[in-house]
């Protein structure tokens, strides 16, 4: 199996390279997954922990300070595969550790970046899996896990079709960390060892988004020209075909509700001018917070284009509506504007969340819609009743106080591997 993947690998990227290079998509992060390590590290044997983007990056943070705690001699690497991710393990990493992006999964270039690292312990966060490296990681005794093992519907279908090749690559995995039972019996059902498979929970509940001090609330307000009277309406994550919805519900509410104002955060902030064009269309400004001007345009609509700042446009919301769930993308994070207690709206495409989702939804503390009207009631009704955001507020705070501790679980069980 191993030889048919690696020839098919090494002919992708023979394909893939030079258009990748004529689309002008080169990132210095390209050298970095063909192998190409600073010169000179000094790592010792290091933790590696792997995070392929933004919301796995932010969900290790606590699990890395807990690791430095019991092992404060160890430096760590911290990859991931996006730009984005990248800039946010940038932030995590300390004097003496490595960011860089994940080698390709091709064999020659994955033995080649672990024999420079030689980590002693290599940590997967989510799902991912990786043939080669699993392999070559198992080869050389350096024992692997998954933390935060999620399974989604799609990929569970994929990988079930799949499971006689993945049971032995499973099995040379020392520890599952999964986030849900559900999550637990499908990796079973493609054939991870039950007795390596733990249900500790999800390490995103314990992101911890209320430390947002009242200083920097007036800041971001105030960058915003937010006054007193008015209400920010916060759209995270969105995806192609929502924007659409979000801002025909938008302008519907500005009749009865005329100091509204709209905040679109897209999940790839590259499509902002694709975003600007659209509001545009529907007669609005758009502001980009990257060129945020201090005077205050007419009939504002914000885009968030920068990196790493969500967060405290969530803590400054009045009201939030989670993307990727209102088109078949199966949604986004909840948690963190459920950790500032803001009302929480989401589309009715939760599939990847559906556990998350379903326990807000059944303690109060977030609302669900199908629809352009759907969202523009469930808005207004928010507005109308503050009380009422108020209240789904404190109940998911309740929720997160009720499922925190996966990451000290998992820390606990990392600490039984060897190093």
């Amino acid at each position: 199996m191993i030889i048919v993947y690696n020839f098919i690998a090494l002919v992708i990227l023979l394909i893939y390279f030079p258009i990748y290079l004529l689309r002008r998509k080169f990132h210095s992060g390209l050298w970095q997954r063909l192998g190409v390590l600073p010169k000179g590290l000094n790592l010792g044997r290091p933790i590696w922990i792997h995070a392929v983007s933004v919301g796995e990056a932010m969900a290790v943070r606590g699990l890395v300070d807990g690791l430095r705690k019991t092992y404060p001699d160890k430096k760590f690497v911290i990859s991931t595969v996006t730009p984005t991710g990248n800039k946010i393990a940038q932030a995590i990493a300390r004097q003496g550790d490595l960011v860089c992006y994940l080698p390709l999964d091709i064999s020659f270039i994955v033995k080649k970046v672990l024999t420079r690292v030689n980590p002693s312990l290599f940590i997967i966060a989510e799902t991912e899996i990786w043939p080669n490296l699993i392999t070559c990681l198992w080869k050389k005794k350096i024992p692997v896990a998954v933390v935060n093992a999620r399974i989604s519907d799609g990929s569970f279908r994929g990988y079930f079709m799949l499971k006689v090749f993945l049971k032995p690559l499973l099995n040379k995995i020392c520890l599952f960390c999964a986030q849900t039972q559900t999550d637990a019996d499908r990796l079973a059902a493609i054939g991870a060892k039950v007795d390596k498979i733990k249900v500790t929970g999800n390490m995103k509940f314990d992101l911890n988004g209320c430390e947002f001090s009242e200083k920097n609330y007036k800041n971001y307000k105030e960058k915003l020209a937010i006054t007193a009277k008015e209400k920010l309406l916060v759209a995270g994550s969105t995806h192609p075909g929502e924007e659409k919805i979000i801002l025909e519900a938008y302008k519907s509410l500005l009749t009865n509700f005329p100091d509204l104002k709209l905040l679109i955060a897209p999940r790839h902030p590259e499509r902002a001018e694709e975003i600007s064009v659209l509001i545009r269309g529907f007669g609005f400004e758009p502001v980009r917070i990257s060129v945020l001007n201090p005077a205050n345009p007419t009939n504002p609509i914000f885009i968030l284009d920068t990196i790493g700042e969500l967060l405290n446009y969530y803590a400054i919301a009045d009201i939030v509506f989670v993307g990727g769930s209102l088109i078949k993308k199966g949604g986004h994070n909840i948690l963190e504007p459920a950790s500032l207690a803001k009302p929480v709206i989401f589309g009715q495409f939760m599939f990847n969340f559906r556990d998350t989702a379903s326990l807000f939804l059944k303690n109060s503390a977030a609302m669900q819609v199908n629809n352009t009207k759907e969202l523009r009631d469930k808005i207004s009704v928010l507005l109308s009743d503050e009380n009422l955001g108020i209240s789904m507020g404190k109940n998911a705070q309740k929720v997160i106080k009720e499922n925190l501790g996966a990451t000290q679980r998992n820390i606990k069980l990392i600490e039984t591997l060897v190093l």
